[in-house]
């Protein structure tokens, strides 16, 4: 997957977990927790269905890899290179 599909991937993960939130204004930069209202269990779901979707492994001490879609797209890119996009 390219880093765009990483990022369409995360948005569509982001609006299963918070449907009411708006997407379409993410700073990719700023943190998720300062943009949305999520929590811990939150960044679980985003975990779970990574690994869910694409069978794609994040170990607990890498969470803060994925504070916000910058640093998500960043850490996920090699993970996810090899993945086609059905």
């Amino acid at each position: 997957m390219s880093p765009a599909e990483i990022r369409e991937e995360i948005i569509d993960i982001l609006s299963d977990i918070a449907p009411d939130e708006n997407l379409d204004d993410l700073v990719d930069e700023t943190s998720f927790r300062e943009q949305l209202e999520l929590d811990s269990m939150d960044f679980l779901d985003i975990v779970m269905e990574l690994r869910k979707r694409h069978r794609v492994q994040i170990p607990e001490e890498d969470y803060g890899n994925l504070a916000s879609m910058h640093s998500t797209v960043t850490y996920l890119e090699p993970k996810m290179r090899d993945i086609v996009k059905a």
